[in-house]
C-alpha cells in the first residue's frame, strides 16, 4: 500500500536543442511540471505530468494541472492508505478530464510501489521486451529539402520510423519527397496533429500512394465517426491519438472502424491503468500499439520505456534519445539508443532504472509548492 505524507510540485524550464514546430504552433522551451512523491515509508519518487503551456495537443495545461492537482487531486492521496492499481479510480471519483494531472499521481505512486517492491518499473507493469524500436518525430520544417535531409539522416542515424508532421500545404508532396529520397522498404508515417476536416479526404487519399504505416490523428480530437468514414476511404491504416482518452474510446474506435492502430500516451489516457487495459484490449483484437512522446524530460522518458515493454508495442515508439531535445537532460545515463535505433529497458534496479539530477532541477526550478497529509 502507498501513503504519501508529502508531494512537492516544481516546475522547470528546459530548453529546446532546436526548434519543435507542429500544425499548431512552434516550441522553443519546455516548460515541464515535475512531482516528488514521498511514502510515509521513506520511499522517494520522480514523475512528470505531460501538458504543454498552451491548450492546443490537450486543453490541460501546466496552469490548469498545477492548481487542479493541488486543490482537488494531491488531497485524495495525502495520508490515505491506496494500492497502486486503485490510484486511477480513486482520483477519477468526481472530477472529469484532467487526464494527464491524474497520471502524474498515478504513475508516481506505480514508481513507490515499484521502488517498494525492489522492481524495475517495467516488470511492475508486466513488461516482457528488455529492448524497444525507437523511431523519431520531425517537426513541420522550413522547406522540402530540410524534411528530406533530415529524415534521411535519421535513418541513418539507425532509427526504425520517421513520424513527419504535416499540415494543409505541407502534406502530399513533402512526404512524397521523403519516400523518393530513402526509398520503398523505409517505414514512414504521417501525423496531422488534428490539422484535416472530412472534406479533405481526396488530398489524404494521395497518401496512399506512398506506402505509409499509418496517418496519426487528421480529424477532430474527439471525432471517432468521421474518422470511420476516413478509414473507409484510405488504405493506409489510421492511427488514432488524441482521440483515445480512455478504454472506452478504444473499445469505440474498434466498434466503429474509426481507426487500425492506437497510439497510447499515457499521460493522455490518466495513467497506467487505464493505458495497460487499452493494451490488453488491443492486443485481444489484433490492435497494434505503440508509444508515443510529448516532449518528456528524462523523467517522462523513463515511464514511457517502462510502459512499452508491454507485449503489445510491436510498433517503434517515440522514444528517442535525450540528446535528440535537449543539450543536457535530469537524468543520469541520459536515454540512448544502439545503431540499430534500439532504447535498453533498465532492468538492473528498481523503479524508473536512472538517476535524477537533483542538482540540475534545482536550478532549473522557477516555482515550487509543498503539500503535507
Amino acid at each position: 500500500m502507498i501513503r504519501l505524507d508529502r508531494i512537492v510540485l516544481r516546475e522547470i524550464r528546459l530548453p529546446l536543442r532546436e526548434p519543435f514546430r507542429i500544425s499548431s504552433g512552434e516550441m522553443r522551451e519546455r516548460r515541464i511540471l515535475l512531482l516528488e512523491l514521498f511514502d510515509a515509508a521513506g520511499a522517494h519518487a520522480w514523475a512528470e505530468c505531460v501538458v504543454d503551456d498552451a491548450p492546443n495537443y490537450s486543453s490541460e495545461t501546466i496552469d490548469t494541472a498545477w492548481p487542479t492537482i493541488v486543490r482537488w487531486l494531491a488531497p485524495r492521496l495525502l495520508g490515505a492508505s491506496v494500492a497502486h492499481t486503485d490510484v486511477h479510480a480513486l482520483l477519477e471519483r468526481d472530477v472529469r478530464g484532467h487526464n494527464m494531472a491524474k497520471a502524474a499521481l498515478e504513475m508516481g505512486c506505480w514508481n513507490l510501489a515499484a521502488l517498494e517492491a525492489g522492481l524495475p518499473l517495467a516488470r511492475l507493469l508486466g513488461g516482457t521486451r528488455t529492448e524497444i524500436a525507437t523511431g523519431i518525430s520531425l517537426g513541420i520544417q522550413r522547406d522540402i529539402h530540410t524534411l528530406v535531409a533530415k529524415a534521411t539522416e535519421s535513418l541513418a542515424a539507425g532509427y526504425q520510423k520517421v513520424k513527419i508532421k504535416i499540415a494543409p500545404g505541407r502534406d502530399v508532396e513533402w512526404v512524397a519527397a521523403v519516400r523518393h529520397a530513402v526509398g520503398d522498404d523505409a517505414h514512414l508515417m504521417a501525423d496531422a496533429n488534428n490539422a484535416y476536416t472530412l472534406a479533405d479526404a481526396d488530398r489524404l487519399a494521395q497518401l496512399d500512394a506512398l506506402h505509409l504505416m499509418m496517418i496519426e490523428q487528421p480529424l477532430a480530437h474527439d471525432d471517432l465517426v468521421r474518422h470511420a468514414e476516413l478509414q473507409r476511404r484510405l488504405r493506409t491504416p489510421l492511427c488514432l491519438d488524441e482521440s483515445i482518452t480512455s478504454l472506452e474510446r478504444a473499445q469505440d474506435m474498434h466498434t466503429l472502424r474509426a481507426g487500425r492502430i492506437v497510439n497510447i500516451k499515457p499521460g493522455r489516457v490518466g495513467g497506467f491503468a487505464q493505458s495497460v487495459a487499452i493494451h490488453d484490449f488491443c492486443e485481444e483484437h489484433g490492435i497494434p500499439v505503440w508509444c508515443g512522446g510529448m516532449l518528456e524530460s528524462g523523467i517522462g522518458r523513463a515511464y514511457n520505456v517502462a510502459l512499452a515493454s508491454l507485449p503489445n508495442f510491436t510498433l517503434p515508439g517515440d522514444l528517442s534519445p535525450s540528446a535528440r531535445y535537449w543539450t543536457q537532460d535530469v537524468v543520469t545515463p541520459e536515454w540512448t539508443m544502439d545503431a540499430h535505433g534500439m532504447v535498453r529497458v533498465p532492468l538492473d534496479a528498481p523503479g524508473l532504472g536512472v538517476a535524477v539530477d537533483d542538482a540540475r532541477i534545482r536550478a532549473l526550478t522557477v516555482r515550487t509548492e509543498e503539500l503535507r497529509a
